[in-house]
C-alpha cells in the first residue's frame, strides 16, 4: 500500500536559525535538524529562541526519532529544550553528538538522559524498521551528513548544508559515490539548503582561510591572535595546519577554548601536536614571534571576548596586547550580531595592533552555491523539489533555479513554503494543504521555555536603552500623608543638562499624583502606582525624547 507524506517545516524558513524540519510517513514523524537562533539587540537578556514545537508534543506518539545532519547550534541546539516533552532516539555522527553533547553541558542539561545513536556519516541505517541512508557531506564542521529516507513512493532526501568538494579530507567529504548510490532508485523530494543560491558559481574554494592567513602570518613578528567561531572545524583546521608550517605554538586563549580541543580530541578532531602547543601558564616562557594565541567563541560571546581583550579587560594579565601583536578575526559576523561586531573591531584598531579583519567579501561559509545546487538536482532528479533554509528570497532564488534547469520542474512541482504550510505528497500529486500548523518562537531564558512574555521583553529593552527611573514612598490613609519619601533613583537615564531641575519636577510630579489619589480617596495602590507611572513617563519623554522603563512602588501604613 502506498504512503502518504506530509512534509512542514517548524522554523528555519524565511529566517536565519532553529530549522526544524518534520517528514510525516502515515503514522511516523521524523525530525530533521532541532536548531536555535540567537536573539538580536531587541531582546536583552535572552538566551535562545526555539521553534514552538506544539505539533511535536501533540503528536509525540508518531515521533520515531530526531535526525541530526551536524553539530551547528542551528541544527542541535533546541534537542534538551524539546526532549523531556518529545522523547525519541537522536541519530547523527560520532562528531554531532559529541557537541550536542557539549551544548548541554554549557547550558547544564544532563545529556545522559538523551538516548543517542551514533551512525558513520556515510551508512545505511534501520530507523524503527525503515531504510535509512546517511551521506557524508562537506561542511565547515566535520562528520557533515545528509540523509535520504526510503517509502514506497521513493526516497525522501535532505542534503542538509554542504559544498561540492573534490580535495577534502576524510572529515570534510562530499560523497558524491553515495549520492549516486542513492540516485540508483527514484527520488520523490528532494530539500537542499538555500543561502547561498542566489550566488553564481560553485562555493569552493572561497570558504579556505589558508591563503588570506599564510600572506598575513608571513608578515607578523609579534605575537599572533586569531579568533574564528567555535563551530567552524574546517578554518580551525587550516589554522593549526599553518602553526604547524610556521613552526607556531598554539595558546589556548580560555577555558572554553581549550574545553572545545579537549571534547573533540575525544573524537579524533583538532589534534594539534605537542611541539605545537603551549598552556597558557607558560605563555611568557616562549618567544613572541612563535605565540599564536586562538580565541574560539559562539556568537556574539566573541565579539564580547574581543571587545574585553582590546580594552584590557580579560583576567589574564599575560595577555594584555602590545603594539607589536597583530590580530586576525576570521568570523565575519550574521546580521543579528553586527552591531557587537563592529565595536570589537573598532576597538581592536584603537589598541593598535596590527588587524585584519575577514568580511563576507573576503570569505564564504561552507554552503552550497548555484552551481553545489545544480550537481545535486541533476544527480538525483527529483519528482518533487523544495528549497529550505534561508531568507525567502534565497527560497524563491533556489526555487528558481531548479525551474531553469529543464528536468520538467514547474510550478505543481517546485514549492516555496513558510513555516507551519504543510505539503502532502501521494502516489498521484503534491498539494499545499489548506490548515496550517501552529509555528513562532519560543524564548529561551536561563532554563525556562517560553515562560517570557513580550511585555517582559519591552521592559528590558527600556532597560538597555533607556534606562530606569524608581520612585517610592510610604503613605498614610488615615492622616492623608507622605510619612516617608519620596525618593526618587535615577539608573542609565543620564541628563546633560538640567539635571537637577528634570529630577525635582519627576519628585513634583510624585507628590502630586499621591496627594490626588487622597483627594479622590483612591485607596488602590496599583492603580495610584500606574497613575504615577503615566505622568512621570509623560514628562520624561516631553523633555528628553527618551522612554525610561518607570518604576513607582508606594507602601501603606
Amino acid at each position: 500500500m502506498d504512503e502518504k507524506i506530509r512534509v512542514v517545516s517548524l522554523g528555519g524558513l524565511d529566517e536565519d536559525g532553529k530549522n526544524l524540519c518534520v517528514v510525516e510517513i502515515d503514522e511516523e514523524i521524523f525530525v530533521l535538524e532541532s536548531g536555535v537562533r540567537f536573539p538580536d539587540k531587541t531582546m536583552p537578556g535572552i538566551d535562545y529562541l526555539i521553534s514552538n514545537f506544539d505539533y511535536l508534543k501533540d503528536h509525540r506518539s508518531k515521533v520515531r526519532a530526531y535526525i541530526l545532519t551536524h553539530g551547528h547550534d542551528d541544527e542541535i541546539g533546541a534537542i534538551p529544550y524539546m526532549y523531556k516533552h518529545v522523547p525519541a532516539p537522536i541519530y547523527g555522527s560520532d562528531v554531532t553528538l559529541k557537541l550536542l553533547k557539549s551544548f548541554c553541558e554549557h547550558i547544564r542539561f544532563d545529556h545522559s538522559l538523551l538516548d543517542l545513536r551514533v551512525v558513520k556519516p556515510t551508512s545505511d541505517v534501520y530507523i524503527d524498521g525503515r531504510l535509512v541512508h546517511f551521506f557524508h557531506t562537506a561542511h565547515n564542521i566535520a562528520e557533515s551528513m545528509g540523509v535520504a529516507i526510503t517509502t514506497s513512493l521513493g526516497n525522501i532526501v535532505f542534503t542538509g548544508d554542504y559544498v561540492v568538494e573534490n580535495n577534502a579530507t576524510k572529515d570534510y567529504l562530499h560523497d558524491m559515490n553515495a549520492i549516486a548510490r542513492i540516485a540508483e532508485r527514484e527520488t520523490l523530494l528532494l530539500m537542499t539548503e538555500s543561502s547561498y543560491a542566489d550566488r553564481l558559481g560553485y562555493t569552493a574554494p572561497k570558504y579556505k582561510l589558508t591563503p588570506l592567513l599564510n600572506h598575513f602570518m608571513s608578515e607578523v613578528n609579534g605575537r599572533l591572535f586569531v579568533s574564528l567561531f567555535s563551530q567552524n572545524f574546517y578554518n580551525i583546521d587550516e589554522v593549526i595546519a599553518l602553526a604547524i608550517k610556521y613552526k607556531k605554538k598554539i595558546v589556548f586563549y580560555d577555558q572554553e577554548t581549550s574545553g572545545l580541543f579537549y571534547n573533540l580530541q575525544q573524537v579524533n578532531q583538532l589534534l594539534i601536536p605537542k611541539a605545537n602547543y603551549v598552556d597558557l601558564a607558560d605563555l611568557n616562557r616562549i618567544r613572541a614571534s612563535e605565540t599564536l594565541v586562538l580565541m574560539l567563541g559562539y556568537g556574539d560571546r566573541l565579539y564580547k571576548k574581543i571587545i574585553a581583550l582590546a580594552n584590557s579587560l580579560q583576567e589574564d594579565r599575560r595577555l594584555d596586547l602590545v603594539n607589536s601583536d597583530a590580530y586576525f578575526v576570521a568570523a565575519p559576523p550574521s546580521s543579528n550580531v553586527e552591531v557587537i561586531a563592529t565595536e570589537a573591531i573598532d576597538d581592536l584598531y584603537r589598541s593598535g595592533v596590527k588587524v585584519k579583519n575577514l568580511t563576507r567579501k573576503d570569505i564564504l561559509k561552507m554552503h552550497a552555491s548555484e552551481e553545489d545546487l545544480k550537481m545535486i538536482i541533476a544527480t538525483l532528479k527529483p519528482k518533487y523539489y523544495l528549497p529550505l533554509k534561508g531568507s525567502y528570497r534565497h527560497l524563491l532564488a533556489n526555487a528558481q533555479l531548479a525551474l531553469s534547469m529543464g528536468l520538467n520542474f514547474s510550478h505543481q512541482n517546485v514549492f516555496v513554503l513558510d513555516n507551519g504550510i504543510v505539503l502532502e505528497i501521494n502516489k498521484e500529486r503534491a498539494r499545499i494543504l489548506p490548515d496550517l500548523v501552529k509555528t513562532g518562537d519560543l524564548i529561551i531564558d536561563g532554563k525556562g521555555v517560553g515562560d517570557v512574555e513580550s511585555h517582559v521583553i519591552s521592559e528590558r529593552q527600556k532597560l538597555s536603552d533607556d534606562g530606569v527611573i524608581l520612585l517610592g514612598a510610604t503613605i498614610s490613609f488615615k492622616t492623608k500623608e507622605i510619612i516617608a519619601g519620596p525618593d526618587v533613583q535615577i539608573r542609565g537615564f543620564v541628563f546633560l543638562k538640567d539635571a537637577d531641575s528634570i529630577l525635582r519636577e519627576i519628585i513634583k510630579i510624585f507628590v502630586q499624583t499621591i496627594e490626588e489619589a487622597f483627594i479622590n480617596n483612591e485607596q488602590n495602590l496599583l492603580t495610584t502606582e500606574n497613575l504615577v507611572s503615566e505622568n512621570v513617563l509623560k514628562y520624561v519623554r516631553r523633555v528628553s525624547r527618551k522612554s525610561p522603563l518607570i518604576i513607582p512602588t508606594i507602601f501603606r501604613l
